[in-house]
């Protein structure tokens, strides 16, 4: 969409913010500005049937259907749309009576349907309007959003014309970007660069360009503002404009809610798609599936009030990770809305470095299950600097549950970390953006699956891993100063029978005490603190961790680790042997620096030494 025709009325909005200036912060300017503009397009849009509602709000209440609470599928087919506003107020009528502004204002509000209600409550508006007039400027503020500068309505007027819905979506669209951007530090929750957005897009959309001709669901279960819901939809109707699609989301803060579901308000999208609530503790789209899922989920996070609920929740039945992350619960939550259709469903998501190797059990379950899936289709690690609130580095996964045929039991890793061209002026912590020859060339190394200095194609098992424990027997020297040791002389005797004569063993043994049992060892026994007689196995015990790539044969491994570490006896412990997988990103793409050699070091510490004496001869001159 060509935005330059929306510029006029953008900047009027934006200039209407100055009357805030001195009594509000910059960064909450969006607080009045966004849930305003709202306001004033639902009233614009509205004005022409107002006549027509308020008989109709008049007929319901004379036949008692208002205390029945079925009135308003009536006043919607009155208005036109599907929503309403019963006030004999409108914007303009309000500023006829400005002693009692502000009263009125809060009654206005509250003649809105039930979906444009939430929407205010969540932007907390109410509160604002006391704000506005203590400060002396709520007059202003309405008066200028009436101003006939601008025609918020869809029908034209003599000398402008009509807004359209697309438009008004453009116009409240840039709104919220720049006001994202001005506050850049909070929006970072809230908001992905349209750039990151754009190349997301990219990845799950444009190879299946040419099959994209039926009905699709779009899905963010962190959906911010809608960012990514709204790119979406224009990226897939940009590749084919017969498709059908629908948007769904998820948000959990109560004023990006409001604004994400004032956007699809004004765009013509259904609003009742977007829900207010925790993805994790309170799904609220338990029984949908979909075709397309993005996300930027919370990274470090903590859910430790919500882990509960989550135990008993099938979706998250592969694992739980630590309380203090819930990222990777984000992207199960998405695998268990995944379809079994023909086309599947395919996701992009974003994560942080923790997501590829934490070795958090709940972490490691679900990174096997996506993996031995087969799900995992691709990841790419960005450039930092990317995003408003953090430089950390921060990569996108695609899963996919139809991959084509070449792709399957495969992995590709992109590095497209040096993929980027820095901006002019940083905002927040972004300082670097992606261009679209950047995304065409990351889409090139992705859709053709290439191999090269930026990227690797893996089998699946290459990410997969055997960890083990190894226990050994200690030698009867380290025994000998064990002072608390009750049975030493039984123990030391049975040592040293064992260390003349080694036994030969089986590799394995299910625990410490079958070992034990097996080589005829007494159990250790000693007394603690309260005189109390225990047993302590790890007094004859040395423990390590090992873990070896999935693909090497661990039963050869076992007996040749055993091997090195004689005259030592010891064993694999069985109940520890354990399979997982993890994406050591850096070990693929590890590229060392070329030492300077001594005679450029030489050269460099001799210029150096110049500069210096220049130095000292200026300041001693």
């Amino acid at each position: 969409m060509d935005g330059v025709q929306f510029q006029p009325i953008i900047n009027f909005i934006w200039d209407i913010a100055n009357l805030l200036r001195d009594h509000y912060k910059r960064g909450k300017y969006r607080d009045v500005i966004l849930p305003m503009t709202v306001i004033r397009r639902l009233d614009a849009i509205l004005e022409p049937t107002k006549q027509k509602v308020l008989a109709k709000y008049k007929e319901c209440k004379e036949k008692g259907l208002l205390e029945k609470g079925i009135e308003a599928p009536l006043l919607c087919d009155a208005s036109g749309f599907k929503f309403y506003n019963h006030s004999q107020f409108t914007l303009k009528t309000l500023l006829d009576d400005p002693e009692n502004l502000k009263d009125n204002f809060k009654n206005y509000l509250n003649s809105f349907s039930a979906t444009i209600k939430d929407i205010l409550k969540k932007f907390n508006f109410e509160t604002e309007l006391d704000t506005l007039e203590q400060a002396g400027v709520l007059f202003k503020l309405v008066d200028k959003f009436c101003s006939n500068k601008v025609n918020f309505s869809i029908k034209s007027t003599s000398d402008k014309p009509g807004l359209s819905n697309l438009g008004m979506g453009y116009v409240f669209e840039e709104l919220i970007r720049k006001f994202n951007e001005e506050n850049n530090e909070e929006a970072g929750e809230h908001f992905t660069p349209r750039d990151i957005i754009s190349l997301m897009a990219t990845l799950i959309f444009k190879p299946i360009s040419e099959q994209l001709n039926s009905v699709y669901f779009v899905y963010d279960n962190a959906c911010g503002s809608g960012g990514m819901l709204t790119e979406s939809k224009a990226f897939i109707k940009n590749l084919q404009p017969t498709a059908e699609i629908n948007l769904y989301g998820q948000e959990v803060n109560p004023e990006t809610y409001a604004i994400c579901k004032a956007d699809m308000l004004i765009k013509g999208e259904n609003p009742e798609n977007i829900k207010f609530g925790s993805t994790l503790s309170d799904d609220q789209f338990k029984d949908l599936k979909f075709d397309f899922m993005l996300t930027n989920p919370p990274f470090g996070k903590s859910y430790g009030n919500e882990q509960e609920k989550c135990k008993n929740d099938s979706r998250f039945a592969v694992g739980l990770t630590g309380v203090g992350d819930g990222q990777m619960m984000f992207l199960l939550n998405m695998i268990s809305k995944m379809k079994d259709t023909p086309l599947g469903s395919r996701i992009a998501s974003i994560h942080n470095g923790s997501a590829l190797f934490n070795s958090d059990s709940g972490q490691v379950a679900i990174r096997s299950h996506i993996i031995t899936k087969d799900y995992l289709e691709a990841i790419i690690a960005l450039p930092t600097d990317l995003f408003y609130n953090t430089q950390i580095p921060t990569f996108i996964w695609i899963l996919n549950n139809r991959k084509e045929a070449h792709k399957k039991q495969k992995v590709q890793l992109i590095d497209a970390t040096s993929y980027f061209e820095p901006m002019a002026k940083s905002l927040g912590k972004k300082s670097k953006r992606l261009s679209q020859e950047h995304i065409d060339a990351i889409f090139e190394l992705f859709s053709k699956q290439i191999k090269g200095p930026q990227a690797v194609v893996l089998d699946c098992e290459d990410l997969g891993y055997t960890k083990f424990n190894v226990i050994s027997l200690k030698s009867s020297q380290e025994v000998k100063d064990d002072s608390e040791l009750i049975n030493k002389e039984a123990i030391l005797k049975r040592l040293e029978q064992l260390e003349a004569n080694p036994p030969k063993l089986e590799p394995i043994f299910k625990d410490e005490k079958t070992f034990l049992n097996a080589l005829n060892i007494p159990i250790p026994k000693k007394t603690n603190p309260e005189g109390k007689i225990s047993k302590d196995l790890k007094i004859l015990l040395n423990k390590s961790e090992e873990k070896i790539p999935l693909k090497e044969d661990k039963d050869t491994y076992f007996l040749e680790l055993l091997e090195q570490i004689r005259p030592q006896i010891g064993f694999i412990k069985g109940q520890s042997i354990k399979v997982g997988y993890e994406i050591l990103f850096n070990q693929h793409f590890y590229r060392p620096t070329e030492a300077k050699s001594a005679r450029t070091i030489q050269q460099e510490i001799r210029e150096l030494e110049g500069e210096i004496q220049e130095l000292l001869d200026e300041i001693l001159a």
